[in-house]
């Protein structure tokens, strides 16, 4: 075949160091998630929504065809807290746990995964960031060892 294709939907979660509210300031959450779309976005990684809430945050993306998820995320995480810690105060103690999750959306979930990516701050009101991690791990039917998930 001769044209190289793709459309693989990612929808990724990672958090703060120890989830720490790092990102209260709707401001400062709001640049945050401007600068993962452009991080993304500079690694031929479409940002289709960004969002989440003062200790962690959300992507979905359509994965480019020439980088790994891990390579991809490492960078966005590496970035955006080097740029955020220029900030100073407590910024400048930013930082982003080290693992992630990475789920795959089926294209007819697009919309569906956007609205949810856009409504963290009503899913918090009634349940914590670790509740809402164990459902999704818990419906993509992934194994997991709570001791090493919250570091």
């Amino acid at each position: 075949m001769a044209q190289s294709l793709s459309n693989v939907l990612v929808h990724f979660v990672f958090s703060t160091k120890n989830r720490f509210p790092f990102l209260t300031d709707p401001e400062f959450r709001r640049r945050m998630q401007s600068y993962l779309a452009r991080a993304f976005q500079e690694n031929h990684s479409h940002a289709l929504e960004v969002g989440g809430s003062g200790d962690h945050a959300h992507i979905l993306c359509a994965l480019g065809r020439d980088i790994a998820m891990s390579e991809l995320i490492r960078k966005a995480k590496v970035n955006s807290s080097t740029w955020i810690k220029t900030f100073g105060g407590m910024l400048s103690k930013f930082s982003w746990q080290g693992g992630y999750g990475a789920f795959s959306i089926n294209p007819s979930q697009i919309e569906s995964t956007r609205e949810y990516i856009r409504n963290q701050e009503e899913h918090h009101r009634v349940r914590t960031f670790q509740e809402e991690y164990l459902e999704i791990l818990r419906e993509y039917g992934m194994p997991y060892d709570e001791r090493f998930l919250w570091r």
